[in-house]
């Protein structure tokens, strides 16, 4: 590398922190994924033949648990008329040209996860022994491929579009080792909440965007645009992360000298490190804060995955919102929920750094309102019958506290183990990703024939459950601190720090 590409990627790197460059293309790539991972929640609606399903429907279902659960409270169960009457009801039928059934349509969006299951750890540990860089752009290339040629194997037969979504969910499954492990690389301590919240908050801007994009597009230029359009747009972020961004401050050249010390001496990665430390896979699933990760990431994504794939169906199937309502309503709180999860990182990144709170308490606290708000707002919704907006409102305000998870559990990894966070991560993604599984299915079951606030009802409470769960696991046996195990194969002697103790006086420890 010449002395003048160097001093010129110095100037760059004092303009623009080399950090935050990460950060914000971290964030667009996670948005990519998301947004083409959760448009088909969107565009079905448009592709169904909604006329044709319920005449299906109309035939007599062998149906006898769901119909017990709800039989007692049918005479109370309210049906909704569409906001504002009749006259909000749009003149055309929303039909599309696929004839699919409720159990069929869960399938299509859990296939998903799928790829999403068998990809994340072998991918991890591509990304953590040899490129997180490279495997985070294959993350989002295979993605934009399969996106798109989704409408013409579609088309075909809805087994091209079952192969599609599973090798997007192959893709997908290596996004967040991924992240982690250039989070752990590229993110001082004393930022680490704010720059992991950056980069994952990047996962509701782009289900915002591909819910609002993918209605207009399908209620104005039919389903297919959906895909060409939004794969078109994503092929301009693969330039730039190839150009930009770094598996770590010290190959990166768009640096100041001052970036890559402060980075590198509060990581204590001056010096380049040879061999990747293998896992100490004994130690990782004897851990308890480890499980407590994972059982609140199981826990979360079923609630998460309840709001992002099947929200939609509930506002179109009973709150009886047409296509381009039902999309703008659907996106409408992943706006300020980003605003909110950065406000909150920051929040207790700086109370952390005053020494005011510990690692352990700021990730509880985050925890707790991703868990407990989310859970109350289901409750409500249980029981607000057709009152349209009020329902809307409640939802917004669950999607919204849900933001806070990117500053609790999420990002919970690299504070116990940063030398294995792309491992930890797609061990508790992997056993989070079977809600993305079941929760389609699950809904599918229970609403077959039953489409109506009493068969809903029953989706919520479980889901309530499980949040109850997440936050009395977490609360009581989530840490904060980083455990002996992360050093496997480091001398004996090697400190480990202490999350009682200020980052910025363990970063002072660390120097000579």
């Amino acid at each position: 590398m010449s002395e003048e590409v160097i001093a010129r990627g110095s100037i760059l790197g004092k303009l623009v922190p080399a950090r935050y460059v990460l950060a914000i293309m971290g964030s667009i790539g996670m948005a990519i994924v998301y947004g083409l991972k959760v448009n088909l929640s969107v565009a079905m609606v448009a592709m169904l033949n909604h006329t044709a399903i319920h005449g299906m429907q109309e035939k007599p279902v062998d149906h006898h648990t769901i119909s017990n659960l709800t039989s007692s409270a049918s005479e109370e169960v309210e049906v909704c008329s569409p906001p504002g009457g009749a006259t909000n009801v749009t003149a055309k039928v929303e039909d599309g040209p696929f004839s699919w059934s409720e159990p069929l349509q869960g399938t299509l969006l859990s296939c998903y996860f799928w790829g999403y299951l068998v990809s994340q750890i072998p991918l991890a540990h591509v990304a953590e022994n040899f490129s997180a860089k490279w495997v985070m752009l294959f993350s989002v290339a295979i993605n934009v491929v399969c996106t798109l040629l989704t409408p013409v194997l579609t088309s075909a037969h809805y087994g091209g579009l079952i192969l599609m979504r599973v090798l997007e969910g192959v893709g997908g499954g290596a996004s967040f080792p991924a992240m982690h492990v250039m989070i752990a690389s590229w993110a001082p301590p004393t930022e680490r909440m704010v720059m992991s919240t950056i980069i994952y908050v990047g996962t509701s801007a782009g289900t915002a965007l591909s819910i609002l994009l993918a209605g207009v597009l399908s209620a104005n230029w039919g389903w297919e645009s959906v895909f060409y359009v939004m794969g078109a747009l994503s092929c301009i972020w693969m330039l730039l992360w190839v150009i930009l961004v770094q598996d770590n401050p010290n190959k990166q050249s768009f640096i100041s000298a001052e970036e890559r010390h402060m980075i590198t001496s509060s990581l204590g990665t001056e010096t380049k490190v040879e061999h990747h430390p293998k896992v100490p896979w004994g130690k990782v699933l004897k851990s308890v804060p480890f499980w407590a990760i994972l059982i609140a990431h199981t826990c979360s994504n079923f609630g998460w995955y309840m709001f992002l794939i099947e929200i939609p169906f509930y506002m179109k199937q009973v709150l009886k919102f047409n296509v381009a309502s039902n999309a703008a309503l659907s996106a409408l709180p992943y706006f300020p929920m980003i605003i909110f999860s950065i406000i909150l990182s920051k929040i207790l990144d700086t109370l952390q750094a005053k020494g005011k709170i510990s690692t352990t308490i700021a990730r509880k606290a985050a925890t707790s309102i991703c868990t407990v708000i989310p859970a109350i707002c289901l409750l409500v919704l249980c029981y607000i019958g057709c009152r349209h907006y009020e329902a809307v409102s409640v939802m917004s305000v669950g999607i919204v506290a849900m933001g806070a998870m990117f500053s609790g559990f999420l990002s919970n990894h690299i504070d116990i183990a940063p030398n294995f966070a792309g491992t930890l991560v797609a061990l508790t993604n992997t056993a989070a990703t079977l809600p993305g599984i079941v929760v389609p299915l699950f809904v599918g079951f229970v609403t077959h024939g039953n489409q109506n606030i009493g068969a809903w009802r029953i989706i919520f409470g479980v889901t309530i459950v499980l949040f109850v769960l997440e936050f009395l696991t977490f609360v009581i046996f989530g840490s904060g601190a980083e455990q002996s195990w992360n050093r496997s194969g480091a001398p004996k002697d090697a400190d480990v720090k202490d999350e009682k103790t200020p980052l910025k006086d363990v970063n002072a420890q660390q120097k000579p």
